[in-house]
């Protein structure tokens, strides 16, 4: 089972006897180490001050209360997909369509709230607070419902789960445009695809004055806190883990391969629809087409940054949403192409896979010679 383990997720997910595990976690330092090392090199590529376009992307996000805010606005849906994902990958099922279930929640969450937001009906505190949480769970239940169809065609007709998710995203990205441009669309919008402007009773309040951050980050930390426990300390995680990394030792053992993997996607739909559902009731205010730049696929990368682990998802999700503001100001402050952060992204996800292969070899290799 710790060979699977090693060979699904290497390094990752190794038993804690053995001597990988600190190596394990050392892998993400230096990949952003060298990731940093070498986005300096292309800074001096071109022609840019390699120190001061640093600065742009690790100081300056984080210089002042405001823009602090927005780092820790972009790590909610960041880290909550990564929770998800987390717990698809450990659990052996290769979830690569938390974009789409982000954005069936964000629709689900907008459908909710334009239900409740007429005109003439002023809702109270409580009503209001009733409604985010209705928004929130509908969010919720359309990520479960997309993530549902990947589980269903994998269960029923082996289908290849990666596949399928990341087609359902595109299928999503379209059903967006649809809504936005039909049912949803504001009557009163000059025909731009959008919603109608959420009433201010039915948005997410803010945890700190002259920012955007709101109470979802809150949440995100009580369910990282959550998952911890549901993965390393229930029996519930135990079984899920086995039941989709080790189908026979599952089966011996009386567990489902079935269910782990049920629960995996449904699990990761939910948390990557209640991002979605965060997005549209939090700083968007709205549905739009464009309610997600790629969280969803970014989310990947903070999984595997953070180990799986849903603590190191945070320090993940941190990092990222560094280079997501870092890559805007790079373009408005360096003037660099827009892509840049994205470059930053790829750049950390190539050698974090270099420096887990290169250890896991190196490992494996230094097992063959002792014996």
């Amino acid at each position: 089972m710790a060979k699977s383990l090693g060979f699904v997720f290497p390094l990752s997910l190794a038993p804690r006897g053995l001597p990988s595990r600190p190596m394990a976690y050392a892998s993400p330092v230096i990949a952003l180490a060298l990731t940093l090392a070498f986005g300096a090199l292309l800074f001096v590529l071109l022609g840019k001050d390699p120190m001061a376009a640093l600065k742009v992307f690790l100081v300056d996000p984080v210089k002042d209360k405001r823009a602090l805010g927005e780092v820790l606005l972009k790590t909610v849906p960041l880290v909550l997909c990564a929770l998800g994902l987390s717990v698809c990958y450990r659990a052996n099922v290769w979830n690569i369509g938390a974009e789409g279930q982000l954005i069936l929640g964000g629709i689900f969450a907008a459908a909710t709230v334009l239900w409740f937001d007429v005109p003439g009906h002023q809702a109270s505190a409580t009503s209001g607070t009733a409604v985010l949480v209705l928004a929130s769970l509908a969010g919720i239940a359309g990520g479960m419902l997309w993530a549902g169809i990947t589980a269903l065609l994998r269960d029923r007709f082996n289908a290849n789960e990666i596949l399928v998710s990341l087609m359902l995203t595109y299928i999503a990205q379209q059903l967006i445009l649809y809504v936005v441009n039909g049912p949803l669309k504001d009557p009163q919008g000059m025909n731009f695809p959008q919603s109608k402007v959420f009433s201010s009773e039915f948005l997410l309040p803010n945890l700190m004055s002259g920012s955007r951050l709101h109470a979802g980050f809150v949440v995100m930390l009580v369910l990282v806190a959550v998952m911890t426990v549901f993965l390393f300390r229930s029996f519930a995680g135990y079984r899920l883990q086995v039941g989709g990394t080790a189908p026979s030792a599952a089966r011996y053992a009386g567990f489902s391969a079935r269910a782990s993997l049920w629960m995996a996607l449904l699990i990761s739909g939910g948390f990557a629809g209640l991002a979605g559902a965060f997005e549209v009731v939090g700083p968007i205010g709205q549905l739009l087409p464009s309610i997600s730049p790629g969280y969803g696929f970014t989310a990947i990368i903070v999984a595997f940054v953070g180990r799986l682990h849903p603590v190191g998802a945070v320090f993940g999700g941190i990092v990222m949403s560094l280079f997501y503001i870092g890559g805007e100001m790079a373009q408005s402050r360096l003037g660099l192409p827009s892509a840049i952060g994205w470059v930053f992204q790829g750049m950390l996800l190539f050698f974090l896979l270099a420096c887990d292969s290169l250890i896991d070899h190196r490992l494996r290799w230094r097992a063959a010679a002792v014996r």
